[in-house]
């Protein structure tokens, strides 16, 4: 039984490629999405693997370590092996919150809507966490916008008066200030607190966007980056044959949650003896920054991360 509940969020810094492999469709390698909506995700054992790579150094205990993530499949120099006990950390799937677009005004938008607005509200539930934070923050569910609608907070993002532009698709721009406690709350609990990120927690509120679900959906669809990649023969510096294929990514400045969770030690003799102990031992590392997904050598996949709520 889970103890101890937290909220991970990821900032997407460079394009991520979370992939499935080969695909018979027009991008050879696309993203990890859900089978029922399309969305986009990064699924739990990539994200817990990067955890459990980029804490070993910072945790520099091999008992807490192992405690907290469980031994390898082949003995570790405790002679311990992952059939001797599990881990007590548990992760989730990343799931999309906010998604850039470009915008013919304000230069992107931070797309989202009311169904993904609704599973992260039922996540939060599932976790125990609060979604008011009591200072003019509070996470609202918004209504559906019209068919061929958008609703902002303010008309930062309307680029002639009344529509609002997002890649080469029009909609009727519709104000609605009664959000901006959704996007105080979005910039206060979502985006890493650290300097960097002032100018984004400042601007978030004219960026974001509430569409109606399928154009949502059909953004995050085809609205991902998607890079060429060749491979060149070494002595003619040309391209080798049947070298040439295309990766797709989530860009530069998606917004993704996973829940984390953690059980009491399953490790006999445990230091740490308690669910929020261990989650606590994450989370002191004070890790703000991981690698995720492919392409690492050429700075692919670098992502913000930021705890929210919880031990």
């Amino acid at each position: 039984m889970f103890t101890a509940r937290s909220m991970l969020f990821f900032c997407v810094e460079t394009p991520l490629h979370a992939g499935t492999g080969r695909s018979l469709g027009t991008v050879d390698l696309p993203v990890q999405r859900e089978r029922s909506t399309g969305y986009p995700i990064v699924q739990a054992s990539s994200i817990k693997g990067r955890l459990r790579a980029e804490t070993k150094s910072l945790i520099n205990d091999d008992e807490k370590w192992l405690t907290i993530f469980g031994p390898e499949q082949e003995a570790t120099e405790e002679g311990k092996r992952s059939s001797d006990f599990g881990g007590a950390l548990s992760t989730g799937d990343a799931r999309i919150l906010l998604f850039p677009v470009r915008s013919l005004a304000g230069v992107f938008a931070w797309v989202t809507c009311v169904d993904v607005l609704a599973r992260f509200q039922r996540e939060a539930a599932s976790i125990g966490l609060k979604l008011d934070d009591g200072n003019n923050g509070k996470f609202i569910l918004p209504s559906e916008p019209d068919k061929n609608s958008a609703t902002t907070i303010n008309k930062n993002l309307w680029a002639d008066g009344k529509n609002v532009v997002l890649e080469e698709f029009s909609f009727t721009g519709n104000e609605d200030p009664s959000l901006a406690p959704l996007a105080t709350w979005l910039a206060n609990h979502v985006l890493p607190s650290t300097a960097e990120y002032n100018y984004w927690r400042d601007h978030l509120a004219d960026k974001l966007c509430i569409l109606p679900e399928n154009a949502f959906r059909d953004f995050v669809l085809y609205g991902t980056e998607v890079q060429t990649h060749i491979a060149l023969d070494p002595a003619t510096k040309t391209v080798k044959s049947g070298a040439l294929w295309t990766a797709e990514s989530l860009p530069v400045d998606s917004i993704l949650y996973a829940p984390v969770q953690s059980t009491p030690p399953r490790k006999p003799g445990a230091s740490l003896t308690d669910g929020t102990a261990i989650l606590n031992a994450v989370k002191s590392t004070d890790l703000t920054r991981i690698h995720l997904g492919g392409d690492e050598t050429t700075g692919q996949g670098i992502v913000a991360l930021h705890f929210e709520g919880g031990a």
